[in-house]
């Protein structure tokens, strides 16, 4: 976070320069990715009309207000304020068009999930590993991410060969003043490999070099989708110790909306955990429900849905769905090991559900898009989802 503090001052500076100056730039007549006359253009996003759209390090929200004409409801987001401001100056009151001051990544952790997300050269100046994430969770199923990336630059430096920010030079226009700022400048392997550790399918990968014979200057254009089915994976390499083969997962749910917390080693989960000795699972799920998330059940509110039954190498593992139909109380956490409690749309759950919660979901409701290992469910009684 100290690099990405760096360059929002140096962003946050460019945009008071430029609110100092009288020129400003031409509303778009060709959409580029960076380099003016050098293609693709604005057709690589398809037919936006009607979509929810998000702008990333949407700068003045030229190329925004463009999409809002074209009949999308944009979202533009740039986290400096002096940016914003010549934004907001600009586009004061623009149908279609929504500008907001906000670290990208807070952003979309808040906001619904997108039907399309871009950004023109921004994504660069984030870290990927931070940023990735919560972008692929930002989309909805289907959902398009197309980007621009700096591949080598105006001196002739190529890409990197790790997953490193390194320093870059941003000038002020108009003048001879340059900052340093840090980039993260990749080989398209490495962007390849990112977006799809992080849940996301690569379409193409396009060069845009300039078009003056003697500039070296290029980009590339990433395009990919977030699959339609919500993948989940283990937590781990490494299968559960013995005492912990019996568990309950606590199904708890709003209008349309499940609650799911974030484990520190990266899968979203169900509450739920290990049945103690002596406890029914009804019992196990209210407590469990009260540890983790902090919300009041009674064991009178709880219906056991049923058994699923798997194997995790030589661990047979028995996990209990269970369904919360009263609660008190609102999400937060209560241990360190997950947290981030909060409610998701049946339609847009978040990628790389932990594997039991992933079984337990699907034995609720089967028409939800979630793939994971088979287990034998053996229901208790028939399932209602209200």
């Amino acid at each position: 976070m100290d690099i990405e503090k760096r360059i929002g001052e140096i962003w946050t500076l460019y945009g008071r320069h430029q609110l100092g100056r009288s020129f400003d730039l031409p509303e778009l007549d060709d959409w580029a990715w960076d380099i003016p006359q050098a293609g693709p253009g604005i057709d690589v996003l398809g037919e936006v009309a009607g979509l929810r759209v998000l702008d990333l390090g949407a700068g003045v929200g030229r190329h925004a207000a463009c999409l809002a004409a074209l009949g999308a409801r944009v979202t533009a987001v740039h986290a400096s304020p002096t940016q914003h401001q010549r934004a907001l100056a600009r586009y004061p009151d623009t149908p279609g068009l929504h500008l907001v001051c906000a670290d990208a990544v807070a952003h979309l952790r808040e906001a619904d999930p997108y039907d399309l997300i871009y950004s023109v050269s921004g994504i660069p100046f984030l870290d990927p590993n931070r940023l990735l994430p919560a972008l692929t969770n930002g989309l909805k199923p289907g959902g398009r991410l197309v980007f621009s990336a700096l591949h080598t630059n105006s001196h002739g430096d190529g890409p990197s060969d790790s997953v490193a920010a390194r320093p870059e030079i941003l000038r002020l226009p108009g003048t001879d003043t340059e900052h340093q700022m840090h980039m993260w400048v990749l080989e398209p392997r490495l962007w390849e490999d990112l977006l799809v550790d992080h849940g996301l399918v690569v379409d193409t990968v396009t060069t845009i070099g300039s078009p003056q014979a003697d500039q070296s200057l290029s980009y590339r254009l990433y395009r990919a989708h977030r699959p339609e089915r919500v993948p989940s994976r283990p937590r781990s390499a490494t299968p559960p110790p013995p005492n912990a083969v019996v568990g309950v997962g606590v199904i708890v749910h709003g209008p349309d909306c499940l609650l799911l917390g974030k484990h520190r080693l990266g899968t979203w989960e169900l509450p739920g955990g290990v049945v103690e000795p002596g406890e029914s699972f009804a019992e196990a799920a209210v407590r469990e429900l009260a540890e983790e998330a902090g919300l009041v059940a009674g064991p009178a509110d709880v219906r056991v849905l049923g058994t699923l039954l798997d194997r995790v190498g030589d661990v047979v593992r028995v996990t209990v769905p269970v369904l919360v139909t009263r609660w008190s109380g609102a999400p937060r956490q209560r241990e360190e090991s997950i947290g981030d409690w909060r409610f998701w749309p049946q339609d847009s759950l978040p990628r790389a559900l932990f594997v039991p919660s992933s079984q337990c979901l699907t034995a609720w409701n089967p028409v939800l898009p979630l793939d994971h290992p088979p287990a034998h469910f053996q229901p208790v009684t028939t399932i209602a989802r209200d």
